[in-house]
């Protein structure tokens, strides 16, 4: 897709995300992490009754450019995966797409959402502290890498009430 350098784009619009998006969210996530979902596995996630998914929809193409997913257990939430299209990021689509999971969390009653981030992943590490989580734990050696070695992960949580 090709921007004129002088027309910022559109906001999306942040919509429900449904497993007809799998095959979308596949190829977003995979060009997003070392280790690929496939679209069986985000249709089964998607077909869940404890996940919940947002997406960030060009409506004018009718394109996917990013989403969320939360898996709800009780009064608790996980973000299980946030991926945005390369050519959308730096736009405010991962911030749209997390207050969109906030809003949808709360309104499912959840009290207290928790995600896993790469200690290393400064950017996505200031949007959530920007957002009101704070980092509860470590996960030593949680990610592999494509070269084999290891990543610890950075526990965060959000109270939501």
């Amino acid at each position: 897709m090709f921007f004129l350098p002088f027309r910022k784009p559109k906001a999306p619009v942040m919509r429900a995300l449904r497993s007809d998006r799998a095959e979308q969210c596949a190829a977003i996530h995979a060009a997003s992490f070392a280790h690929p979902w496939s679209s069986d596995e985000f249709e089964a996630l998607l077909s869940s009754k404890t996940v919940l998914g947002g997406a960030a929809i060009d409506a004018a193409h009718d394109e996917l450019r990013g989403f969320a997913l939360a898996r709800i257990a009780a009064d608790e939430a996980e973000i299980l995966t946030i991926a945005v299209h390369g050519a959308f990021r730096n736009r405010g689509i991962g911030r749209a797409l997390m207050s969109d999971s906030l809003s949808r969390l709360a309104a499912a009653h959840v009290q207290s959402l928790f995600l896993e981030v790469e200690r290393s992943n400064l950017p996505a590490i200031a949007l959530y502290n920007r957002m009101g989580f704070r980092e509860v734990g470590q996960r030593r050696g949680y990610y592999q890498k494509p070269d084999g070695s290891t990543a610890t992960a950075l526990v965060l949580k959000k109270n939501l009430t």
